[in-house]
């Protein structure tokens, strides 16, 4: 039996707007962000482009990672990013491509720590 990967993940759009999810199967996650498939806060604000993602092997871990990180201010949210991804790149496009999310293995993780530290505030 294979082992299970879920994901904490954080998108944004052009305006910085910030969305915090957790999933079973990240590529297909951001396909319907992309495509606007499912109707809600991230439709409505054209949540596109994937900045942030960490794998638990528990989802019990990663729910309770994704309940942390949405009860952060902003600025946390955003030393958060930028210790790992300062750029803000579409890790969606360098991970997958810039085709289509649904037809890709597993990316490679950002930060496969399964903690509930802090980070480091970058300011």
């Amino acid at each position: 039996m294979s082992e299970r990967t879920y994901w904490v993940y954080i998108m944004t759009n052009q305006s910085g707007t910030l969305y915090t999810g957790v999933t079973g199967n990240l590529p297909h996650r951001v396909h319907e962000h992309r495509h606007r498939l499912v109707p809600g806060f991230a439709t409505r604000y054209k949540i596109d482009q994937l900045i942030h993602a960490e794998p638990f092997s528990e989802v019990c871990n990663a729910i309770a990672r994704e309940k942390q990180i949405k009860a952060w201010r902003r600025s946390h949210k955003v030393a958060l990013i930028d210790s790992v991804n300062p750029e803000w790149n579409d890790l969606g496009e360098v991970w997958f491509g810039l085709k289509d999310a649904m037809n890709l293995g597993s990316p490679t993780p950002c930060d496969s720590s399964e903690n509930d530290e802090i980070p480091p505030s970058s300011g």
